[in-house]
C-alpha cells in the first residue's frame, strides 16, 4: 500500500465529489485504513454513533439493481425528509447552480429529460465505484446532534480518501431506500439510514471530473467578533 498522504490543506482543497470512478477496487487494507481514520472523528459525548456498512462486488450490484427498480416504480422509503422545495434564497440558487454546472459539463440540455433521467439513475450504479459505505445512526432525541456526528465522520472518511489518492461522493439519494437497504444488509430497525458514500479511484478522464463547484467567500459565511 502507498503510505504517501497529502498535507491537510491540500486534502481539504483538492477533495471533490467524484461522479465517475474506475472499476479498480481498493484492497481490504486500504479500506481499513480509511475506516480507521474516520473512527477518530469527534462526536457528542463521545457516543461514536456511526454504524457503517461497506458493500462491494455482488452485494453492491444487487443493491444497485434493487434501488433502481424501486425508483422506477416510484417507491422511496427515506428515514429523513429531503426536498429542493425546502431551499430558499441563496441556498436554492447554489443548489440550482450546482445542477447547471454538472449537466453543462456532461453536455446535457435542460430539456433533455431522457438523458437527465439516465444520469440521475447513475446514482444507483454508484457512478461505477467499486465500493459504497452506508451510514446508519441510532435515534437520539430530535436526531440533530447525532446527524451532525455522522456528518463529521463522513468528512473524515472523505478527506482520508482524498489524502490517500482515492475519491468519494456522499449521496443523499442512497438514503432514500432505507427499508430496502436495512432488509438486504440485515440491519436492525433501531438504525436509521442517513446517506451513502460511493468511493474508489476517480476516473479523471470523465467530463464530470473536470468540474469544481464554486465556494462563497469566507466573509459571506463567517462573522468575526473582536
Amino acid at each position: 500500500m502507498n503510505h504517501f498522504v497529502l498535507a491537510f490543506d491540500d486534502a481539504v482543497r483538492q477533495r471533490f465529489s467524484a461522479r465517475a470512478f474506475l472499476p479498480t477496487p481498493l484492497t481490504d487494507e486500504q479500506i481499513h485504513t480509511i475506516l480507521l481514520d474516520a473512527q477518530y472523528s469527534p462526536s457528542n459525548c463521545n457516543t461514536q454513533p456511526w454504524h457503517v456498512h461497506v458493500v462491494s462486488g455482488e452485494t453492491k450490484e444487487r443493491l444497485g439493481k434493487l434501488m433502481t427498480a424501486n425508483d422506477m416504480e416510484g417507491i422511496q422509503t427515506p428515514d429523513f425528509t429531503f426536498s429542493y422545495d425546502d431551499f430558499y434564497g441563496d441556498y436554492f440558487n447554489r443548489a440550482h447552480e450546482q445542477a447547471r454546472i454538472y449537466y453543462d459539463a456532461l453536455g446535457i440540455a435542460r430539456d433533455d429529460r431522457e438523458r437527465r433521467k439516465a444520469t440521475y439513475l447513475r446514482n444507483y450504479q454508484f457512478f461505477n465505484a467499486p465500493h459504497a459505505a452506508f451510514l446508519f445512526m441510532p435515534s437520539f432525541g430530535d436526531n440533530i446532534r447525532v446527524a451532525a456526528d455522522i456528518g463529521m465522520y463522513a468528512q473524515s472518511f472523505l478527506l482520508s480518501l482524498t489524502a490517500r489518492g482515492f475519491a468519494g461522493i456522499p449521496q443523499t439519494l442512497l438514503g432514500f431506500h432505507a427499508e430496502l437497504i436495512r432488509a438486504e444488509l440485515s440491519v436492525s430497525e433501531e438504525y436509521r439510514l442517513l446517506f451513502g458514500i460511493s468511493f474508489g479511484y476517480a476516473d479523471t478522464a470523465a467530463a464530470s471530473a473536470k468540474t469544481r463547484m464554486p465556494r462563497v467567500l469566507v466573509s459571506e459565511s463567517v462573522v468575526m467578533h473582536g
